[in-house]
């Protein structure tokens, strides 16, 4: 069966399930842009997608959403539609993994899993429906548990030894300094410096919330030179030389790898995210409390946070080998 053959087997099979259900009002022409045609090309079997009642019920329920609302909403409809297609085609391709590269895999994973996260946000914040629609969780794998990569304290003084620029020292210093995110450092505003409170505040962070986080001591006066030095911008702390808005994520953590090179960590896969989780690593290992770490981080659950505890218990408890003690070990 060719491409073309496929796609009207599943117009066939899509039209005769529209048909079963007289309050949908979808269109031949809707239906002539289903995901026929890419799922051909993805190799999906159109016969098993149309013939999954789960799946289909699923298409149905994002289109008719969109088609009821694309009067009253003001965005770019066509393209959102498309990205729904897309985003069904990847919910029903995990019958299909053992055709996906096993190197492949966990990228696969994270795109399918970052879609529906989009998707989610969409419908909670953009369309105002009493039964918004879910997306099933079990339509796609999970991805597995890793843990984040840190740097050590020692890695963390002589990354800040290094010869770094004024600009580089700043970056670094708070994302080590105040756990923020790539973005949220991107995002930052001069107003947002509280010097005087020693704390740095996070307007809209991730999940659309503001919080506060830590000001270091040891980092203000750099800040201040800095903000001298680029000609006191009137409202982004790094703004972009192009837009004079607020620079990119990318541009910054060009920067951070400038720094990292500098270091000597060119081929660790140190990124900015690392400085992030290296903060909340290294206060738990001083002694903080998880629920303020939490805080400053801004995570919404404290489970979250809590995989930190895997990268510092057996420092913080001193946690002893059976082995040593067998042995008589120092430590026993």
């Amino acid at each position: 069966m060719d491409l073309q053959d496929r796609s009207n087997a599943f117009d066939k099979a899509m039209l005769k399930t529209l048909k079963s259900d007289e309050t949908l009002k979808i269109t031949n022409a809707d239906i002539a842009q289903d995901t026929a045609i890419t799922a051909a090309q993805r190799q999906l079997s159109v016969y098993e997608l149309s013939n999954d009642e789960a799946e289909v019920e699923a298409y149905i329920s994002l289109k008719t959403v969109f088609d009821t609302y694309k009067g009253i909403q003001k965005w770019n409809y066509e393209e959102e539609r498309n990205g729904i297609d897309n985003l069904l085609i990847d919910l029903c391709a995990p019958k299909y993994v053992k055709h996906i590269a096993t190197l492949q895999m966990e990228r696969y994973i994270t795109r399918i899993a970052t879609k529906a996260a989009a998707f989610k946000e969409l419908f909670d914040n953009r369309i105002q429906e009493t039964k918004p629609f879910l997306l099933p969780s079990d339509l796609y794998p999970k991805k597995n548990f890793v843990l984040p990569l840190i740097m050590s304290q020692q890695q963390v003084q002589q990354l800040f030894a290094a010869a770094l620029t004024l600009k580089e020292r700043c970056v670094v210093g708070i994302l080590y300094g105040a756990g923020l995110r790539i973005s949220e450092v991107a995002n930052l505003k001069i107003d947002d410096i509280d010097s005087a409170s020693k704390r740095i505040k996070v307007c809209q962070g991730k999940g659309g919330k503001d919080r506060f986080s830590l000001l270091p001591d040891s980092l203000l006066q750099d800040l201040r030179t800095f903000y001298v030095q680029e000609n006191k911008p009137p409202m982004y702390l790094f703004t972009s030389k192009q837009t004079q808005g607020a620079m990119h994520s990318r541009s910054l953590q060009t920067t951070v790898n400038s720094a990292m090179k500098k270091a000597g960590f060119e081929n660790k896969g140190f990124t900015a995210h690392t400085l992030r989780h290296s903060f909340a690593t290294h206060m738990l290992d001083n002694g903080s409390n998880i629920h303020v770490i939490k805080t400053l981080l801004g995570h919404a659950k404290i489970e979250t946070t809590m995989i930190y505890l895997h990268l510092q218990q057996h420092i913080q408890f001193g946690i002893v080998s059976p082995l040593d003690v067998l042995n008589g070990g120092a430590n026993a």
